[in-house]
């Protein structure tokens, strides 16, 4: 629109004012071109792009350098020929490349070995003679898998009589881990862990089911899973309690959905996760899940409401009700997580290749680099290394990133990640001063992978209870992935022995503990 030269203002200040405001509608404007280039940008790399971070990062940078390595490498080596000619000729002769042989682990010793021995001749397949002495063998080991076989096993209980009174005996019903039920642990097991380790639908195991001559309708096995989770729910319960016991936690949730009248809307799934290994703690880590409906503040505040301690998240709003002062029963403090920031940055360096973007990723990975090579020491380790060596680098990175934030338009995608950071940096920093925390919230993200990547066989849970019920089996089947052990083999065990277990010694079976039983009687 053209303005007319009689409608300005003859003052100096009201021209000034006029000038300001159309230099901020154009940066605005510049802001939300930005912002709509970078929304082009994402869905683009959704649907064509590499999904992986190490693999597509910062491409012109490292080209640059690389280019500069390549040139400097070739100075030098022809430096070093025309050193070798000045020196005399070369006698010696190199050798050729020798050809890489690659190593084959050899076959777990634990496995049955069956030997088949192929007949040899009778005769002498050079001269005919028969007077053939064994030399030795080679012997060549394949692995092989049996297919799964069904059994019915049948308990039979005699009955006696006694022919002095005449009284009736007879041993007691082994216990099941279903009332009335006709499946054994090691095919309640199978489902189980098929449903919620495999990600396999039900429909989809009655089907191989099915192919290897067994019938078994999907609503029959739907029971044995609620059953099931009934049964296994004081295990979880002692799971839970074992978790908040822990001086810090992982949060984080998913998105799940979940079947309604009509359609289909969303839940959510939260993990709290464990893990005192990245500062040397002997603690087994666990991953507790929860399941809501909504993604509501209150679902945090209701999960955390006996805890006390670190909770290491995302910056999502609904947890600043953990964070008040006074809360009872006691503090909750913040941890913030540098791969989220880091993430916004990654974003605008790999779609938009801005600079300021690229070296904030630079700087940050450092700040990894140092972690990587303190990780798994004690906790003191971890806070004299980072103040010696990632303080002054965070120090330096927040000077450069408020001298940058005064150049950029408020709007605009790159300064809201600056502000991300900012906002909550009193979080971000804290692990500087506390070697218990990680840099990171990427605990809590990997006990949740297997779900993001789940779901889209299973498609959805088919209500609330399914989703609490799916709560309840994520939450035993991570924690025997974190352990290190079977999660089936632990199921099958647990699910024979729960119901003739004492309560109070249910910590027994608990997954730690489990495989430590194990390896003692393996040893005696």
């Amino acid at each position: 629109m053209a303005l007319d030269p009689a409608e300005l203002p003859n003052d100096v200040a009201s021209l000034k004012a006029m000038l300001i405001a159309a230099v901020h509608k154009v940066d605005d404007l510049d802001a939300e071109i930005e912002n709509l280039k970078l929304t082009i940008a994402k869905l683009q790399h959704v649907k064509f792009g590499n999904s992986s971070e190490r693999t597509s990062a910062l491409m012109d940078q490292l080209e640059l350098q690389l280019g500069e390595l390549v040139e400097r490498r070739a100075q030098e080596k022809a430096a070093d020929e025309i050193a070798a000619q000045a020196t005399g000729p070369n006698t010696t002769k190199s050798e050729p490349p020798k050809r890489r042989v690659p190593a084959r682990r050899p076959l777990p010793e634990h496995l049955p070995r069956e030997r088949v021995v192929h007949p040899v001749p009778s005769a002498c397949p050079c001269c005919g003679s028969n007077r053939l002495r064994k030399l030795g063998e080679d012997v060549t080991e394949t692995l092989e898998r049996v297919p799964a076989t069904w059994k019915v096993v049948q308990h039979v209980r005699e009955k006696m009589t006694c022919r002095a009174c005449e009284a009736i005996s007879q041993p007691p019903a082994p216990s099941h881990p279903i009332a009335r039920g006709r499946a054994g642990p090691q095919l309640l097991a199978e489902v189980l862990f098929g449903k919620y380790g495999a990600h396999l639908p039900l429909n989809r195991q009655s089907q191989i089911f099915a192919r290897e001559g067994i019938e078994l309708d999907v609503s029959t096995m739907a029971d044995w899973v609620g059953a099931a989770a009934a049964t296994l729910m004081p295990l979880r319960d002692c799971v839970e309690k074992y978790a908040h016991a822990a001086e810090r936690l992982h949060v984080d949730d998913t998105t799940v959905p979940v079947l309604a009248k009509g359609q289909c809307r969303t839940g959510r799934l939260w993990t709290h996760v464990r893990d005192d290994r990245p500062f040397g703690g002997k603690a087994a880590p666990v991953a507790v899940f929860y399941y809501s409906p909504t993604r509501e503040g209150e679902h945090a505040e209701r999960q955390l409401a006996k805890y006390a301690g670190i909770v290491q998240a995302d910056a999502y709003s609904g947890f600043n009700g953990l964070f008040v002062e006074g809360r009872k029963p006691g503090p909750i403090v913040e941890a913030a997580c540098w791969a989220h920031s880091r993430r916004k940055f990654f974003e605008l360096a790999r779609l938009r290749k801005m600079p300021i973007a690229i070296e904030a990723v630079v700087r940050i990975d450092a700040l990894f680099a140092i972690e990587r090579e303190i990780n798994g020491k004690s906790a003191v380790e971890r806070k004299a290394a980072r103040q010696a060596r990632s303080k002054p680098l965070v120090a330096s990175f927040e000077t450069w990133l408020r001298a940058e934030r005064k150049k950029l338009s408020a709007k605009g995608p790159l300064a809201k990640a600056i502000d991300y950071q900012f906002n909550h940096w009193a979080a971000f920093t804290r692990c500087l001063d506390d070697g218990r925390i990680c840099m990171s919230n990427n605990a809590a993200e990997r006990s949740v992978r297997g779900i993001a990547v789940g779901r889209r066989n299973w498609t959805f849970c088919g209500s609330d209870t399914g989703g609490h019920r799916a709560a309840v089996m994520f939450t035993l089947v991570e924690t025997a992935k974190l352990c290190d052990i079977d999660p089936k083999a632990w199921l099958a065990d647990v699910l024979a022995r729960i119901a003739d277990h004492p309560a109070q010694r249910l910590a027994e079976l608990l997954p730690w503990n489990w495989i430590a039983a194990k390896a003692c009687a393996r040893a005696a």
